[in-house]
């Protein structure tokens, strides 16, 4: 592992795009310019053992957690599980997580998706559309916060 001092130098921000059966991944390259897909991990007992292994080799500094809003302004059937897996992450990374809004990351992703996967049975794949929406969402993040 780095020392304290170089793993701070290389530190990444991790994007999740929260799912009831799947969790995408996406991560950031270490000046925070640019990101992309990493993975997709089912969400079952093994999540937090899985997150933690990637949280630790990776050396994230932040959590980038997306938060579907609704057009209309009412509150999306998912922002419950998305709190208690947000609060979950706080308490045992003690990292900052950061709800940003995820709406339209899934067909901003399957656009993507479309434009650089040319064999339609690879575009099938489930995880897919999962961790490039992580990815959308984390790519907005950072051109909103440019260091």
């Amino acid at each position: 592992m780095f020392n304290k001092s170089v793993h701070d130098n290389f530190s990444r921000i991790l994007a999740i795009d929260y799912g009831a059966k799947r969790i995408g991944l996406a991560l950031c390259d270490p000046l925070k310019t640019f990101a992309y897909p990493y993975a997709t991990i089912s969400n079952d007992d093994s999540t937090f053992k899985e997150l933690k292994k990637i949280i630790t080799e990776q050396g994230i500094e932040k959590i980038i957690l997306g938060n579907p809003l609704r057009e209309d302004g009412q509150v999306s059937r998912m922002l419950k599980p998305i709190l208690d897996f947000k609060t979950k992450l706080e308490k045992d990374f003690s990292l900052e997580v950061i709800l940003v809004d995820e709406s339209y990351s899934s067909s901003t992703a399957q656009e993507r998706i479309i434009a650089s996967v040319p064999k339609k049975s690879k575009r099938r794949e489930k995880g897919l559309i999962d961790k490039n929406a992580a990815a959308v969402i984390l790519q907005e993040y950072l051109l909103e916060n440019e260091h």
